[in-house]
């Protein structure tokens, strides 16, 4: 399943879910890269990449498991309603 990620706000919590996953999660960057998520050294060379220019590019993650995809799907609709604010108006 490819799951396509435009922005991503706690890094850090996106890698524990894809830690917790049970077969391996790839990152496939804009420029065509590939890179295994479940490796600690592609999670630091992705975090790095991500901030080098203060925001985090499009992205693609392919999961071969349908529970995995769930993980990574439920974890990043909740992330992306962390940039929603709502506000009242008086």
């Amino acid at each position: 399943m490819h799951i396509k990620v435009e922005k991503v706000h706690q890094v850090e919590k996106l890698f524990e879910v894809i830690d917790s996953c049970s077969t391996n999660v790839e990152l496939v960057t804009g420029e065509g890269d590939c890179l295994n998520m479940k490796s600690k050294l592609s999670q630091y060379l992705s975090m790095t990449r991500m901030f080098a220019n203060g925001d985090v590019p499009h992205m693609e993650f392919v999961t071969n498991d349908e529970q995995d995809a769930k993980k990574l799907i439920d974890f990043l609709q909740k992330d992306a309603s962390l940039g929603i604010h709502k506000t009242e108006e008086v």
